[in-house]
């Protein structure tokens, strides 16, 4: 199989949908690799290192998607790029096509065969390859915050961590899953007094038992979070219901009741926002202000920490990504339930209920995708 791997178009968007390593693993595996050049630039990797591990070098993002029978990527196809996609092509890449009608029509439109990212599956029940990108964004969230309250900033003018005879900020953080643990084990690392509300009592009893002492929980009802909200410095948005728009948990009338520079940190932007108030931003202008209320709502935070980031990804994707090559997409996703979970769309049809769902589009059951491809 032909993989190719174009550069990364979307604003401050600086990894890479390939590393040099897992180029050497796919041509190892009897596979041809085409990199777009200065693809992994912004992650620390040249052109010469794909070159020394076996992969070829296109000059133009044209030729990739021309060109490659898999394309992998990380973010989403931007517009210019949905129009590059063809029938017959698979495209391995996060999605979040719930809040995103215009993408989900422009690759229904083309037919190909989209895999996402973050809606594989593992035997736990979790999602292996939104995972470390959770991580990332979980243990960031505090940091781009902490910006984010500094008073030139727009913020409240409060320190994480306080000091002698002053306290420090308070966090709420709403989800207790990878992104929300990660976020407040560095709140609280930061000296910040912490509480994670979540609505599974067995989520809340891990985070009792791993992490008692260092952040408080709490159950997560609508008045007990506009409670916390109404008391801190800062809210971390961080509920994720797979492949499905993000719930708004906080309206825009309660803006009115939180403190006046507050910080909200939405990283369940990519889904829609869990706060009514957001919409997505860019890391060249991460932060807006709503009746005093600062956002953050950067799409792809991840990008910030490009290096990191794509190492982390590449580890998770790489076994899946040989799979596809090795096997083909439908036998692969044959072979694999998880795998298939994120077949989201196939010959013009939508196979994800979530999606479907989300948008008031038809979904195709992906068991019968497979039968009739």
């Amino acid at each position: 199989m032909l993989i190719g791997c174009p550069k990364e178009i979307k604003p401050q968007e600086f990894r890479v949908g390939m590393t040099p390593d897992a180029a050497h693993e796919a041509v190892a595996h009897g596979h041809k690799v085409l990199i777009e050049t200065a693809a992994g630039l912004g992650a620390g990797f040249t052109d010469d290192d794909y070159r020394a591990a076996g992969a070829a070098i296109a000059e133009t993002a044209e030729q990739v998607f021309a060109e490659a029978e898999m394309v992998v990527k990380v973010k989403e196809p931007q517009a210019v790029e949905r129009k590059r996609l063809r029938a017959g092509q698979v495209l391995f890449t996060y999605l979040h096509l719930a809040p995103d009608p215009d993408q989900t029509r422009d690759l229904l439109d083309s037919g190909v065969t989209a895999i996402a990212y973050e809606t594989v599956t593992d035997r736990q029940g979790g999602l292996p390859l939104l995972a470390p990108m959770s991580e990332v964004a979980g243990r960031l969230a505090p940091q781009v915050g902490a910006w984010t309250l500094q008073k030139a900033n727009g913020g409240r003018g409060v320190l994480m961590g306080g000091v002698p005879g002053v306290g420090p900020a308070r966090v709420l953080v709403i989800g207790g899953g990878v992104v929300g643990t990660h976020a407040a084990r560095i709140a609280a690392g930061m000296g910040a007094e912490v509480t994670v509300l979540d609505r599974s009592l067995i989520r809340l009893r891990y985070l009792d038992d791993v992490f008692g002492g260092q952040f408080r929980t709490g159950y997560a009802t609508a008045g007990r979070t506009a409670d916390l909200a109404r008391e801190a410095d800062m809210i971390i948005g961080a509920v994720l219901i797979p492949g499905a728009a993000a719930p708004k948990l906080i309206s825009r009338a309660q803006l009115a009741d939180l403190k006046p520079g507050a910080a909200l940190v939405d990283v369940a932007i990519d889904q829609g926002g869990c706060f009514e108030t957001s919409r997505a931003t860019t890391h060249e202008d991460p932060v807006y202000d709503v009746d005093g209320i600062m956002h953050y709502c950067v799409a792809n935070m991840p990008g910030a920490v490009a290096r990191t980031s794509t190492l982390a990804l590449g580890n998770a994707t790489l076994p899946f990504l040989l799979a596809l090559a090795d096997k083909g997409w439908r036998q692969a996703c044959a072979d694999d339930p998880h795998l298939l979970a994120g077949l989201n769309t196939h010959a013009g049809k939508l196979t994800y209920a979530a999606v479907g769902e989300a948008l008031g589009l038809p979904v195709q059951d992906p068991q019968e995708a497979l039968r009739a491809a």
